[in-house]
């Protein structure tokens, strides 16, 4: 059986990819600084380890040798992690793990960065193409790291592969982001607080980014591919869309916040990578998607 070390795995992402590696039948070792998770007893194996702890990383690797990684793990607290000195620590951290890793036999190597990496001034993003050029901290210190981390794979021969995330939704999400926000506010009577909404994004649902991860862990794909639904929405049609959902489309307030000075009015990604080397698709509609996140949050309010 295909074994993988999953880092980050009760994260807002690498909770889901336990669910999608599990049905890629790979044996699933899963890592939290938080203690053990028992939502697959049989399936998954769980490790309590300090993944910026030099020995917990080798006597991880040792104890799993695994023949696949896929790294989630990053700080990305709400509102601190472009600018954090965390970002740093966890490219120092990452190395580390990728290094032990290799050690101890590894063959295959995937890691999560972000659309941040790129210069956004261009609006659509194409991998190889448009251009890195970080306006963040937590930007600069994915770029770098897949930079060392390609490099690492050449010199070692492990395939590598780095998957650019661009904008998430579903449940989980902090509730102060802009998805579950809406939703919340909205579930509660209240006002939905928005800005314009003209920005135009591509934002893909949380399962589907999971499962986009783990079919790109199990391809023989290398170098970076943009994870993304390839489908541009404007900001007022996504918020428009949980309001009819949940049915207070009256309570959406747009324009009630000021945009920020540095939100690009076009985000995009270039999924052509995705579809057609790694042989995936989305297989959630928006309305799916939506509908499962607020449901999500009607159990879970105090969240």
């Amino acid at each position: 059986m295909k074994t993988v070390l999953l880092t980050g795995a009760r994260g807002f992402i690498g909770a889901h990819c336990l669910e999608a590696l599990l049905e890629r039948n790979f044996m699933v070792h899963a890592v939290s600084s938080r203690g053990r998770q028992n939502s697959y007893p049989e399936q998954v194996e769980w490790h309590h380890a300090d993944l910026h702890n030099g020995e917990h990383l080798f006597r991880l690797m040792a104890e799993v040798r695994p023949q696949y990684l896929l790294h989630m793990a990053w700080d990305v607290s709400h509102g601190t992690y472009w600018s954090s000195l965390e970002n740093l620590r966890w490219v120092k951290s990452s190395l580390s793990l990728l290094q032990a890793f290799i050690d101890y036999g590894g063959q295959r190597a995937v890691m999560a960065g972000s659309c941040a990496e790129y210069d956004w001034s261009h609006g659509y993003c194409t991998e190889r193409q448009t251009p890195l050029n970080p306006g963040t901290l937590y930007g600069i210190c994915k770029s770098s790291l897949w930079q060392m981390v390609e490099a690492a794979g050449r010199v070692s021969g492990i395939s590598t592969a780095w998957g650019r995330l661009f904008f998430l939704y579903g449940p989980g999400e902090h509730p102060n982001r802009l998805v579950p926000s809406v939703i919340t506010s909205l579930l509660k009577g209240e006002d939905a607080l928005c800005t314009h909404g003209e920005q135009i994004r591509d934002y893909i649902y949380v399962k589907d980014a999971a499962k986009a991860l783990a079919a790109l862990l199990e391809s023989e794909v290398e170098g970076p591919v943009n994870i993304a639904s390839g489908r541009p929405i404007q900001l007022k049609e996504l918020i428009g869309a949980a309001a009819h959902i949940i049915g207070r489309p009256q309570q959406v307030r747009l324009g009630a916040m000021a945009a920020s000075k540095d939100d690009p009015p076009l985000l995009l990604a270039n999924t052509k990578r995705l579809n057609e080397e790694v042989g995936w698709e989305p297989k959630y509609t928006l309305y799916e998607g939506l509908t499962e996140t607020i449901e999500w949050w009607r159990r879970n309010p105090g969240v």
